[in-house]
């Protein structure tokens, strides 16, 4: 990861930070957020020799998913509640397929390009893990806990 901050800043970002090791990078930029996606990308592979699919949020975007928590009413372990995030968003058919795969007592919410998800029993056997963590989904995603996602908007919000 101080190599990926180090490659963001030489870039011309500002103060790009990281939390974990899955790729999460806060950082400034005045570009749009397609041409930041596409921008890192093309660094990433350069300095590195891989292909990665980058997908951005503004920190106000983040904040409305934050604040939309539509699983907050049932969602009491963040690790267990996720926000599978898209390029797009997804076909409607595919919106009904994944919430028919919720098994009770788990729960799905799929708002604009942000998937939500809770899997109280965990993700061993969740059928609808599996497809959210997969590549079936028709659009580049990714997939992060509700601990991960609440600590980013902290990051990007100066706290």
């Amino acid at each position: 990861m101080p190599e990926l901050r180090e490659l963001l800043t030489h870039g011309g970002y500002g103060d790009p930070r990281t939390y974990v090791q899955s790729g999460n990078v806060v950082l400034s930029s005045k570009e749009p957020s397609e041409q930041l996606a596409r921008t890192s990308e093309r660094l990433i592979s350069e300095r590195f020799g891989f292909d990665v699919d980058v997908l951005v949020r503004t920190r106000d975007e983040l904040s409305e998913i934050v604040e939309r928590n539509p699983l907050g009413d049932v969602a009491t372990n963040p690790k267990r509640y996720q926000v599978s995030f898209l390029s797009e968003e997804p076909d409607p058919e595919l919106i009904e397929a994944l919430a028919a795969m919720a098994a009770p007592p788990e729960r799905f919410v799929a708002i604009g390009r942000e998937l939500y998800a809770w899997h109280p029993d965990g993700v061993a056997r969740s059928k609808l893990w599996a497809k959210l963590a997969g590549q079936g989904l028709g659009v580049t995603a990714t997939a992060r806990n509700w601990t991960t996602v609440t600590t980013l908007l902290a990051m990007a919000e100066g706290r």
